[in-house]
């Protein structure tokens, strides 16, 4: 396995978490007495095989960013890089702030900063799997019935429930390669247009994906009910470590 020191978490707080309702954004929200951001920041600062963390964050948060990291412990922090007007626009700005200072080869594992909740298992399978496959995509198996409807009202499809999955983050690549896949997709016409997430951006290319299984939990803060279940779930975890 590579050294931890090569290992990068890129993570992304740009969001203004408008369902949340309220004027704090989502990642800033106190969750079991600190910032849901801090929260999702430990997952790496403590695994021992991330040597670095970089920050993405909204233009009126860049120069709070590393003040926060300090605030709350975050040792590996190397960098604070302004995000953009879109999800994915920020991710490859994440991505270009990485690759000004770390080789190509680099592992690098994206993450949301709403999901505080994610196994150091998930961690190393991600970072296991690039090393032998080049990719990783955490994936949940699906509980509940997952219907497909063109128009909200009427069903069109219902895929077996034995081969759903949702895929979540961290999803890990190479850094250039992942840079390349963004590359190609901007220089589509339709450029980020349905494209949800590294998952979608490499399977829209045709290449191949590989799947880690994930945590149970591993939600994206959301809306008022996400923020209290994961309440509960750190303080389980706290009580019965």
């Amino acid at each position: 396995m590579k050294p931890g020191n090569r290992n990068r978490a890129i993570v992304f707080a740009g969001g203004c978490g408008v369902r949340m309702g309220g004027s704090v954004p989502k990642q800033f929200l106190e969750l079991d007495g600190k910032p849901v951001l801090a929260h999702t920041l430990e997952i790496f600062e403590r695994h021992p095989l991330i040597g670095g963390i970089y920050l993405v964050v909204a233009s009126d948060h860049l120069a709070e960013g590393g003040e926060f990291a300090r605030r709350y412990g975050i040792t590996k922090l190397l960098g604070v890089a302004e995000g953009g007007d879109s999800a994915q626009e920020s991710i490859y700005r994440g991505l270009m702030f990485a690759a000004a200072r770390e080789p190509a080869d680099t592992i690098v594992l994206l993450h949301d900063g709403v999901r505080p909740y994610v196994t150091p298992e998930v961690v190393t399978a991600n970072i296991e799997s690039v090393e032998r496959h080049g990719n990783a995509i955490t994936y949940t198996p699906c509980y509940e019935t997952i219907v497909i409807s063109r128009d909200g009202g009427t069903v069109d499809a219902i895929p077996p429930r034995s081969s759903s999955y949702t895929a979540q983050p961290p999803q890990s690549f190479r850094l250039g390669d992942i840079i390349a896949a963004h590359e190609r997709i901007r220089a589509r016409s339709e450029g980020y247009d349905g494209m949800v997430d590294q998952a979608t951006i490499c399977f829209t290319l045709g290449l191949p994906v590989h799947l880690v299984p994930g945590n149970h939990g591993n939600v994206k803060i959301t809306t008022p009910e996400d923020l209290v279940t994961l309440e509960a779930l750190i303080r389980w975890r706290r009580t019965h470590a």
